[in-house]
């Protein structure tokens, strides 16, 4: 992949999802893209490689893909036909509990409600309106601000994603059910208390209950190789090992558009831009970081509640409460001695991960922003609480600290994996309060990263918003319609 002019229409710094996603949108108007990415591999937080032992293919940041197979943008794209191929497990979730019990997150609404007990009625009220909407609303829930296509089912779905994940859980009454909504809340990176956790709870389980949680075969590089793929097939033009400090660096095009936070367009660009904007990103604020480990194991994981073994997303944390502590300790700088675990484990439906009769799995707890305390011990001890003899099969392992995450991918500030805290006030404001998020204020500079609507995940809505913005007002064209 080698720079062959001197000029582009655009030019797209970094290759994650949503500079994929930008260049691709500005290539398919018929534009020249040149995208440029600092590692030896595209992808961003969709790499994979052999972090432990030979043979043993390991996620380096994301792993499991609702939000992929939801995305309006992704839907458009023929990447089957690139390679990609989705494997769902047999069951989306589960949440194991210290007696040998778990809830379970399956596809079916009705599965998953009669396996909560006395909150069966209570998760079907819940969920049942949400996933009836989810098709004609995903399109305005993955996008910035704005007056939506289907305001009733938006403000269905508004009221309820705006509480804070703990006013929301008043509404079971049992332990499964709400260590089952703590779970998935606490992807939300945040204390469980804060506003508009529930969104992300209701987004995920929404997302399990329309299309499943399923993991790319092969491992998450696939996904960006297929978009690479994608892009290079309609006349994209790809450079890797291109470091990006300063926008000399660049070849001449009429719109650059960057896939990094606000810390990392100070430094490129903070000479371009106006003092006010400056002041914005300077006041951007990141959230937790995360401690994460692979392992190669010599068998499965013998968690005690057999629904676990059927799944491939594992939630550990035991009782809302116990998850909602760690959480708080967390956001305030204290590392908790039972944190929150989330563990995948894509070897159980994808045999490519492994050698024969052997296994991956993959973790990460959330850690204070920047902290550098080795975790594996904790995070080793919560699996083993769950699974008995867990340790016993640790053949390999690879760790990295919120240090090592930054270092993969300098968009991971502290080990910030989402391009900054998304609380109620950030969420629609990142990285700043414009009239569009994804415009600078320098002319022809554009930011499509996560720390624009609608965040993080891995779905190129970001990158396909601030494409659609530069196409208007440079180019003065239209981004094809995608919902």
């Amino acid at each position: 992949m080698n720079v062959h002019k001197t000029d582009y229409d655009a030019i797209v710094v970094g290759s994650g999802p949503n500079g994929l996603a930008a260049a691709i949108t500005i290539q398919q108007a018929g534009l020249s893209v040149l995208l440029v990415e600092a590692k030896e591999t595209i992808g961003g937080g969709m790499r994979s490689a052999e972090l432990t032992l030979p043979h043993f293919v390991h996620d380096v940041c994301s792993a499991i893909h609702p939000l992929a197979v939801c995305s309006p943008f992704f839907k458009t794209l023929p990447l089957e036909k690139h390679g990609l191929q989705f494997i769902y497990p047999t069951v989306a979730a589960a949440h194991p509990f210290q007696d040998g019990s778990a809830a379970v997150l399956y596809k079916s609404i009705e599965q998953t409600a009669k396996g909560l007990g006395e909150d069966e009625g209570a998760y079907n009220k819940l969920m049942e309106p949400l996933v009836t909407d989810w098709p004609r609303i995903i399109g305005d829930v993955l996008a910035p601000l704005h007056f939506p296509k289907h305001p009733f089912e938006m403000a269905r779905f508004g009221w309820k994603a705006l509480a804070s994940a703990r006013h929301l859980s008043r509404i079971f009454r049992s332990t499964k059910a709400r260590g089952l909504w703590a779970g998935m809340t606490a992807h939300a990176i945040q204390p469980l208390s804060n506003a508009a956790t529930s969104a992300t709870g209701l987004v995920l389980m929404s997302a399990a209950h329309v299309q499943g949680w399923p993991m790319a075969k092969g491992g998450s590089q696939t996904i960006a190789d297929a978009l690479a793929s994608y892009f290079i097939s309609i006349g994209g033009t790809i450079e890797t090992n291109f470091y990006v400090d300063s926008l000399n660096k660049l070849p001449s095009a009429k719109a650059v558009l960057f896939d990094v936070t606000p810390k990392q367009l100070l430094q490129i660009a903070g000479y371009k831009l106006s003092s006010f904007y400056k002041g914005q990103l300077k006041r951007y604020r990141y959230g937790m970081g995360v401690f994460k480990i692979d392992w190669a194991l010599n068998g499965t994981i013998p968690f005690a509640a057999p629904e676990c073994r059927q799944a491939g997303t594992v939630h550990l944390g035991n009782t809302f409460e116990e998850i909602a502590y760690s959480e708080q300790l967390t956001s305030e700088g204290i590392l908790p001695e039972k944190p929150f675990v989330l563990l995948a484990q894509q070897s159980l439906f994808d045999a490519s991960r492994a050698p024969k009769r052997k296994h991956t799995a993959w973790a990460y707890c959330h850690v204070p922003n920047g902290s550098r305390v080795d975790m594996t011990t904790t995070i080793e001890n919560q699996v083993e609480r769950f699974a008995p003899g867990f340790k016993q099969r640790i053949i390999g392992r690879h760790v990295m600290n919120t240090a090592r995450i930054e270092e993969y991918n300098p968009n991971y500030i502290g080990g910030d994996i989402v391009g900054g805290i998304m609380d109620l006030s950030q969420l629609f404001t990142r990285p700043g309060l414009r009239f569009s998020p994804y415009k600078t204020s320098a002319k022809g500079i554009y930011i499509c990263s996560s720390s624009t609507p609608p965040g993080g995940g891995i779905h190129g809505m970001c990158g396909y918003y601030a494409a659609k913005k530069a196409l208007k007002d440079v180019f003065k064209t239209k981004a094809p319609v995608i919902y």
